[in-house]
């Protein structure tokens, strides 16, 4: 049912009716009772219930019962694609123990050692997770692999997942670390190159993870560069740990989003705002490895537009869902309701530069979320609440109750 961008997408036709609320990204909320009817996959209409156009009647109905209905949630930043477990490295870590159970190392040893079968379904089971939350678009990286050869194993893998999942999949190659043991400088050409070789399996993105321990910015300038070249749009893992200036280099290479930034300045911001860079924050990775919650503030006063991820991994955040990261997002990094919930929409839309989701307007895709709530508010108030009742992708409900008559 999804798809690699530019594939077919689903196409079907819905009405949902008796909404209580109708939130759009496209204008003022839709206060109910309203509907939204879908035809041939796209948004046709939207407005109050007892208004629906005759010429739609037809399309099968869904009752949202008085529920609030959102565009559905586009999480631009997940590593969904692993084997293995870090608990006892999780647990150390609450304990305030000394642990040194291999980090990264050691997911990508548990991902090397799964078949190509298992890594497809556990990645399968996470996004459907993801779709029961109420996620219908989401950016997938590779990156526990390192080495060139099995980064495109997992490349080639995520198009099998794509193919198991009802959301849509937006694939992207990650450069993550530097392999131990490896020479630098050839390895970041020999990434360099392979970058063509990315596009034709369906990467539509390179991420780099610039910061320390990690890519220089020499080095991710080069990828950066390469991947351009290659018709790739850029993404960076910025100013999560430490100040490098990844921040103004997204800038400079006209990537999409710059990533984490929990130790972003006002200038790195401001040169993203100028530069059309998103910053995607990604609350449930700051609350597991103590970084700081003033970002948000930082990039909101240089106009930079923030989006919302759930950063699903095994280390730091092992989250399917984008309800719990919006929880975060609230209290802790300063965010309204309203900045929020746009944040995980059309935020998250912006990073991926898609203008055909994260929003609810006539044309756009038929992307949607039957909240379990009457309000979006409640989204964010009612802690540890099932949160998504329904997910609708391309008119097709796909995760939830199918109240369809």
């Amino acid at each position: 049912m999804s798809t690699t961008v530019g594939d077919a997408a689903p196409a079907a036709d819905l009405l949902v009716r008796r909404a209580g609320r109708v939130i759009t990204n496209a204008g003022p909320p839709v206060d109910g009772p309203a509907a939204v009817a879908v035809r041939g996959g796209v948004i046709a209409w939207i407005g109050p219930d007892a208004r629906v156009p005759w010429t739609i009647t037809d399309a099968p109905e869904l009752n949202a019962g008085g529920a609030c209905v959102v565009p559905g949630f586009v999480d631009p930043h997940t590593h969904a694609l692993w084997a293995g477990s870090r608990r006892e490295e999780f647990a150390a870590r609450l304990a305030g123990e000394r642990y040194d159970g291999g980090g990264i190392a050691s997911t990508v040893a548990a991902t090397t050692a799964a078949s190509d079968d298992e890594l497809v379904e556990l990645a399968a089971g996470r996004l459907r997770a993801m779709a029961a939350n109420g996620t219908t678009t989401v950016e997938v990286k590779t990156g526990y692999g390192l080495g060139l050869d099995a980064e495109v194993r997992l490349l080639r893998l995520l198009r099998r997942v794509a193919d198991r999942v009802p959301i849509r999949v937006e694939p992207t190659l990650l450069a993550h670390v530097v392999p131990a043991g490896a020479n630098r400088a050839e390895h970041v050409e020999a990434f360099a190159a392979a970058m063509p070789e990315a596009a034709r399996l369906g990467a539509r993105w390179l991420d780099v993870f610039c910061d320390r321990g990690a890519y220089t910015v020499e080095e991710a300038r080069r990828l950066l560069q390469a991947a351009a070249v290659a018709g790739l749009g850029g993404r960076l893992h910025a100013e999560q740990l430490s100040r490098t200036g990844a921040a103004e280099l997204a800038a400079e290479c006209g990537c999409a989003s710059a990533d984490h930034l929990e130790h972003v300045d006002a200038v790195g911001a401001r040169a993203m705002a100028a530069a059309g860079v998103a910053g995607v924050l990604l609350p449930t990775a700051t609350l597991s490895t103590g970084g700081g919650w003033d970002s948000a503030g930082v990039l909101r006063e240089a106009g930079v537009v923030l989006a919302l991820g759930t950063d699903c991994n095994p280390g730091t955040s092992w989250c399917e869902s984008l309800p719990y990261a919006l929880q975060l997002a609230g209290p802790l990094l300063g965010l309204t309701v309203d900045e929020a919930l746009r944040a995980a929409t059309a935020g998250g839309a912006a990073a991926l530069r898609r203008s055909d989701v994260g929003r609810l307007a006539p044309g756009v895709r038929g992307d949607l979320a039957v909240l379990a709530a009457e309000h979006e508010a409640d989204l964010l108030a009612h802690l540890g609440a099932p949160a998504v009742s329904t997910t609708v992708v391309g008119g097709a409900p796909v995760a939830g109750e199918r109240r369809v008559i």
